[in-house]
């Protein structure tokens, strides 16, 4: 199996993007649950991480409150808009082995944002292929590396699948 390289910095970059990635869909689920803190605070956790000022230790409970509060929310747009917090949150803990799971680690948050924004607009597939766009857009260097040293992905069949092989063949250009 392959090795993957990725620094501390990389994974900073990394989280910057996931964070970035996630927050333009909060706010769906703070629509949906606006007394529920928890996918905020793991944005507020990466956004840390990213800048230096957090170690990635305490990134871990942060991730798995944001999941836990997407089970709970009961709104498929909130949901996916609160995993995509959940996985930006995860983004760091990229193992050194390159396999499909450490890939999907990378391009969750954005594969969650465009389902969050597409399931918001009535399943309007425009919209989440815009979200995907947009994430290309503003990936670095830095998150393009990554992914290239990942395994490449198939379409598969679920939207998921489509964001996920669209964000893949992308950053690997």
């Amino acid at each position: 199996m392959d090795q993957v390289t990725i620094s501390e910095e990389d994974r900073r970059l990394l989280g910057a993007w996931a964070a970035d990635c996630a927050e333009r869909v909060l706010h769906l689920f703070e629509e949906k649950a606006p007394s529920d803190p928890r996918p905020r605070e793991a944005l507020e956790g990466i956004r840390s991480f990213a800048c230096g000022e957090l170690r990635a230790g305490p990134l871990r409970p942060l991730a798995f409150a944001a999941l836990a509060a997407a089970r709970e929310v009961g709104d498929p747009a909130a949901a996916a808009a609160a995993r995509a917090a959940g996985y930006a949150a995860a983004a760091p803990y990229i193992h050194p082995l390159a396999t499909p799971h450490q890939a999907k680690h990378a391009l969750g948050p954005a594969m969650q944002a465009a389902r969050a924004r597409e399931l918001a607009a009535g399943g309007d597939a425009g919209v989440g292929d815009e979200e995907i766009r947009w994430a290309i857009g503003r990936a670095s260097p830095a998150v393009r590396g990554i992914v290239r040293q990942m395994p490449v992905f198939s379409p598969g069949r679920s939207r998921l699948d489509a964001f996920r092989h669209r964000l893949d063949a992308a950053l690997r250009r």
